[in-house]
């Protein structure tokens, strides 16, 4: 300690502490609520308390060397010591919830528009028919004249290429307002509405095995966010890979004002796994808007109803998640032709299974995620409710 220069005070030091961030969370130790205590004695010793998510973290010499050289650099400081601790499981919940939530306000720029509404289709295991719900209602809402973009986020298991009839291999191209060249999604028109569809699988063989880790899935998602030419789309469904991953969790971090829709079946069981997902929404600050349970009952042609995979599923994952059950897609051979075919049953069938896509799309569209007005985006920030406030006292 310099001589005459009084020790720093708490706040002093927890101002410094600030700048000290965990490279794991990506957050600074402060705001994550790592530094449950602050002494300063009157000799200059300052006494830090650190708890750590884990007692064996890995990261704690890095945190150490930061927190002493930070601390080290205050003329009022004569040595600098550290109490670890190990945080309860109460605790490191909440840490991990902090982390997810400054992560989310740090997202990334995207080339997705920002009056776009995005919805990710999600499930907690595979087998569902997620990506077909994803195909249909993605046609259902071309078809009522809406621009929208799908994205086919599950990228060893893509789909898309398939269900939508799309073969076209997608390329790169210089686009006004971008140094480098941006990938073009292949699109389709759908009635009066137009698809735009970005999938690992125009770029490689529909048989070839995509061995990836997590971090190059995560990687290739971003990609497609941020180096696609997206057009100027009032909806993007986004086809997750199932389970909660790396991908769930990059996109939750790449896109936080995006939705969640999870599909189940009637089966209690899946019901359960789905639960997962929603609580991986939850635990990433993404409103799960609805549940869809796909391959409802079969009814045959005398019109007799079998529960083929068992019943209640959607309304029981529905009611323990507190989300509407927004449809209930009956079991039918056409939505399996249909997709074998790349021409979604939504698209002009007329069985129950394509009504019940056409009604879960206008529901979307008219109550749970209408388009965007321009109304809705400029007044979304605070500097505009800002000015709104300011006009509202003139005007008093």
């Amino acid at each position: 300690m310099a001589p005459d220069v009084a020790p720093p005070t708490r706040d002093d030091v927890m101002s410094v502490l600030r700048g000290v961030v965990d490279p794991e969370l990506g957050a600074d130790v402060v705001s994550l609520g790592m530094v449950p205590d602050v002494v300063v004695a009157d000799d200059g010793v300052v006494t830090v308390t650190i708890k750590l998510t884990i007692g064996g973290c890995p990261l704690r010499a890095d945190i150490k060397k930061d927190v002493e050289s930070r601390l080290g650099l205050h003329p009022g400081v004569a040595d600098v010591r550290i109490e670890w601790g190990e945080m309860t499981p109460e605790e490191r919940s909440n840490v991990m919830s902090t982390a997810r939530w400054i992560a989310r306000e740090r997202a990334p720029h995207t080339a997705v528009p920002t009056d776009c509404q995005v919805v990710a289709v999600a499930s907690g295991k595979g087998g569902v028919g997620k990506s077909s719900v994803t195909a249909n209602l993605a046609v259902a809402l071309a078809a009522r004249g809406f621009r929208v973009g799908v994205l086919d986020a599950d990228i060893w298991g893509f789909s898309m290429p398939r269900l939508l009839g799309i073969s076209d291999r997608m390329e790169a191209e210089r686009v006004d307002g971008s140094e480098k060249p941006k990938i073009i999604p292949n699109k389709k028109q759908i009635g009066p509405g137009e698809l735009e569809v970005v999938s690992t699988g125009f770029l490689v063989d529909e048989s070839t095995a995509l061995m990836w880790r997590g971090l190059m899935l995560t990687k290739a998602v971003e990609q497609f966010l941020s180096d696609v030419a997206w057009g100027e789309l009032d909806y993007l469904l986004i086809d997750m890979p199932p389970g909660t991953g790396d991908v769930q969790m990059g996109l939750a971090r790449l896109l936080p004002r995006a939705s969640m829709l999870i599909v189940t079946t009637p089966a209690r069981a899946a019901q359960k796994v789905a639960q997962r997902a929603a609580d991986m929404a939850a635990r990433s600050f993404l409103p799960v808007i609805g549940v869809v349970e796909n391959m409802s009952a079969f009814v045959c042609d005398h019109g007799e109803t079998y529960a083929l995979f068992g019943d209640g599923g959607g309304e029981a994952l529905a009611t323990a998640i507190d989300a509407p059950l927004i449809g209930q897609v009956p079991l039918e051979p056409a939505v399996a032709a249909g997709n074998d075919d790349g021409v979604p049953v939504a698209t002009g069938g007329d069985g129950a299974a394509a009504a019940e896509f056409r009604a879960i799309a206008e529901r979307l569209a008219t109550e749970i995620v209408p388009p965007k007005t321009d109304t809705d985006v400029d007044m979304a920030g605070c500097s505009a409710r800002l000015l709104d406030a300011v006009n509202a006292a003139f005007d008093d």
